[in-house]
């Protein structure tokens, strides 16, 4: 049986790679970090000076996706969502932080003032989860918390048992 394909999506620094990881190790998803895929083909219109980062050209990024999506089994990583077809995903999974750690983390990460500023709002104001759900059926949209090291385990096994719920109905179909 072919894996589904799953979106892993949140404010950076909430754990989105963490999960990603486990998922890939644990459920034999295959990880597709936009982010390093940008980087390594450079899939990159522009250079945001004011906030320190690449400006991704949304077409060759899905033009590339577009055959692994194909294939099933692939866990995408990436701060936004909107921009992804939804009939490549049977599932959006946001992953979400409390602030004071977000804002520890992104320190963490060296980002400047107004990154920090910028990525806090968002995460404040549930940008990424909006998205989400403007984006996506709200069926298959789950938001998954992400302080600890026990929710990071708790949150695979959520994914697993999210998996072993879409394997049984689609062996029956």
């Amino acid at each position: 049986m072919v894996l589904p394909n799953i979106l892993v999506t949140g404010t950076p620094g909430t754990g989105k790679s963490e999960l990603c990881q486990q998922l890939a190790e644990k459920l034999a998803f295959q990880w597709q970090n936009v982010s390093e895929i940008v980087s390594v083909n450079k899939f990159v219109e522009e250079y945001d000076e004011e906030f320190e980062c690449p400006v991704l050209d949304e077409d060759k990024l899905l033009d590339y996706l577009e055959p692994l999506m194909k294939q099933g089994g692939n866990v995408v990583e990436y701060h936004s969502s909107d921009f992804f077809p939804e009939r490549w995903f049977a599932a959006v999974f946001v992953v979400r932080c409390s602030t004071s750690l977000l804002y520890d983390r992104l320190q963490a990460r060296e980002y400047n003032e107004r990154k920090i500023k910028s990525n806090m709002e968002c995460e404040i104001f549930q940008i990424p989860l909006d998205e989400a759900k403007d984006a996506y059926r709200k069926d298959i949209i789950f938001e998954l918390q992400s302080d600890t090291k026990q929710d990071l385990d708790a949150n695979v096994e959520r994914v697993r048992d999210w998996l072993e719920q879409w394997k049984a109905m689609h062996n029956k179909a």
